[in-house]
Order: structure tokens, then sequence, then C-alpha cells
């Protein structure tokens, strides 16, 4: 899988990338990532990539030219461009497996009061927010949704199952997990953990991750009803 980041900060991503999982699925060459600088495709010596708002109002507005250059200039016959956007739909693991699917991923990072609305409506496919909340500008999003998508990439985990076994993979919380000691100060591991009875212990798993579910987020058991 293939992603390109466009964005006025690169710097921002360029060492997230280069640890941990990601680094590992692009040395497998699982997965490959491109930087791509806005200001490069800017239309004027100053490298100028944003103007004032028509309507008035504070702040710029990062404008549809370099950024339709930029992505035009990737020359991809099929790709999904994405852009990070407060206005977005929200990014589930649903939508990771998805966007997984994408041979090349485009993401633009919006900066400064927003982006052009052009660019919305008529060069992203699709807008994708991380939260209900603000932050700066695109990077950070871009940085989760290529980690949630990553994942879903074939090979990228050491361990398929992992990724499978995910809060959120089959819409409900994860389960509890531990590890040794087996007493920690005065806290013990439930004991069907040491039973060895593999049934049970699958068992059990699914009835925490769905109690886990109803008393942390409800809402997700809502979508549709599952039952442990």
């Amino acid at each position: 899988m293939k992603i390109y980041v466009v964005t006025l900060f690169p710097k921002i991503l360029q060492g997230f990338l280069q640890a941990g999982l990601l680094k590992r699925a692009q040395e497998k060459k699982r997965l490959e990532v491109s930087l791509i600088q806005l200001r490069d495709f800017a239309q004027d010596k100053r490298r100028t990539v944003d103007d004032a708002p028509y309507g008035g109002g504070g702040g710029m507005v990062m404008t549809c030219g370099p950024l339709f250059d930029a992505v035009r200039s990737l020359a991809l016959k099929k790709k999904k461009v994405v852009l990070l956007s407060p206005q977005g739909s929200l990014l589930t693991q649903a939508k990771a497996k998805t966007l997984a699917e994408e041979k090349n991923l485009v993401l633009i990072c919006g900066r400064y009061e927003g982006v052009d609305e052009r660019v919305a409506m008529h060069l992203a496919d699709e807008e994708i927010s991380i939260g209900d909340f603000v932050l700066a500008g695109g990077e950070l999003p871009a940085a989760v949704l290529i980690e949630t998508v990553a994942r879903m990439v074939p090979g990228v985990l050491g361990n398929p199952r992992s990724a499978a076994e995910d809060s959120f993979y089959e819409g409900v919380l994860d389960y509890p997990h531990y590890t040794r000691p087996e007493k920690f100060r005065k806290w013990g591991v439930p004991k069907v953990l040491l039973s060895g009875d593999h049934s049970r212990v699958s068992a059990w798993r699914k009835a925490q991750a769905f109690k886990r579910t109803t008393q942390r987020r409800p809402d997700l058991l809502a979508k549709p009803s599952r039952e442990p």
C-alpha cells in the first residue's frame, strides 16, 4: 500500500514514520509513505499557499491551486483522496479496514482557518475527522489514520490475530489482558486465565469485552446489538 501525505510540515511526521510498527512495515515493503511539501507547488516566489477569506473573518484559508497541483503531480490513475477535516465523518475501525484496501491513499493536511471548500468538493473523495475537537492542522490526524490503516494491511503485523482482537474490530471494546507475575501486590490474575481451558478462556474474554463495552461505550452496542 502507498500513502501520500500533502503537508506544510513534513517534519511533524518524519520521526513518527521512522519508529516502531510503521518503520518495520516500510522496511518489509508492506507500506510506502511519501511526504509531499505543499509549498513546492506554490504559484509565486514567496511560496504562498493561503489567502484571506472571502466575506471577511479571522485567519487565512489554504488556496486551491497548490493543493490541486500537488495531487495531480502524483500521476496516479487510481487513488483515494482524503481531506483531514473537523467537518469529516469520524474515523472508525470499519473505515480503517475499508481504506486499507486502497492501493494508493492520498491524505491532505489542512492548516490555518481551513481549506478552500472547492478542495473538499472537487479534489477530495472524502473528508475524515478523528474526533470532535480542533487541532492546529491535519498532520496529527494523518498520523493517527496512517497507523490505524497500516494495522489492517496484510503482513504489517507479526501476528495477524492482533488486529482481529483489537478494540472496535468486532464492534466492541477489547477484553482485559494480564501477564506475569501471577500476583502483583494484592492483585491476582483471574483463575480462568490460568486454567489452560481454551474454550473457557475464550468465553470469558467474550463476556468481559461485552461487559466492558456495556459499561464504557454502550453506544457501540446500539449499532447493531451484540450478545456475549
